[in-house]
């Protein structure tokens, strides 16, 4: 294949990658609001609170998602560790994401419901891009090459002989 090739199918990848991860994104924001907008109205609690809060049932909901649909494909060993990486990392984007939202609320006096969900949105914006990275580049690894290999190689020796080796006559005879 060539360079052009390769970096066609690289890019044709990452391409499907970012569209699952937006899937599972696009739910995860959906029950992000509506978690957010749900404690917002029907408790006393503060803006912030409400939404961190909301953030973190989202994290499970998108944990499911991309371990089972999303990156499926990738390194199942070390499920703890995925896990522990993947709850470090998700906090960090919500903090970055309760940050905007914090800072709008208390910095700036936007408060209405109008502008706490669009504040609320623009930090999930600014988080998804750290989590997008980091989840590809820390929780859920490919597996290593030499090991895909292996794995085709299994592969191939369990599947038997092929139609044409079938076929092949055997030694001439004279």
């Amino acid at each position: 294949m060539s360079e052009r090739g390769a970096l066609r199918t690289r890019l044709e990848l990452l391409a499907r990658e970012v569209a699952k991860f937006g899937a599972v994104g696009a739910f995860g924001l959906l029950v992000n609001i509506a978690v957010f907008n749900l404690l917002r109205h029907t408790t006393d609690l503060q803006v912030v609170r409400a939404s961190v809060i909301a953030t973190f049932v989202a994290i499970l909901f998108n944990y499911v998602g991309f371990r089972y649909w999303t990156y499926r494909d990738r390194d199942k060993t070390g499920r703890t560790r995925e896990l522990a990486l993947f709850l470090l990392f998700s906090a960090a984007g919500a903090v970055i994401e309760t940050g905007v939202l914090y800072l709008a609320t208390y910095g700036f006096g936007w408060n209405t419901p109008v502008q706490s969900n669009v504040f609320k949105i623009v930090g999930i914006g600014v988080a998804t891009l750290f989590r997008f990275w980091s989840y590809r580049t820390w929780v859920f690894k490919t597996l290593p090459a030499k090991e895909a290999v292996l794995n085709a190689e299994r592969f191939l020796e369990q599947r038997g002989p092929t139609a044409e080796e079938r076929v092949a006559p055997g030694p001439v005879r004279n």
